[in-house]
């Protein structure tokens, strides 16, 4: 599985936003169409909130790639 490190610019961010802002998503509405097919997974478990808020510490995986979200710098 491929590991991505997300740093947040805020305190959290959307997950459709998250996918596609990694790379796993070519866009926003991708990112909602994976979450919709339940391909989406939020510490461990399915998540179909395809705006759920992303905060620091959780691990998101998708297609094969899990995405460790890190707290903002400074």
């Amino acid at each position: 599985m491929t590991e991505i490190e997300f740093e947040l610019r805020d305190d959290f961010v959307e997950l459709h936003q998250l996918l596609k802002l990694t790379g796993i998503a070519d866009s926003g509405g991708m990112g909602k169409l994976l979450v919709a097919n339940g391909e989406v997974r939020v510490d461990g478990q399915p998540e179909s909130r395809k705006t759920a808020k992303i905060r620091a510490n959780q691990v998101v995986e998708c297609l094969g790639t899990r995405i460790r979200v890190l707290a903002p710098a400074g």
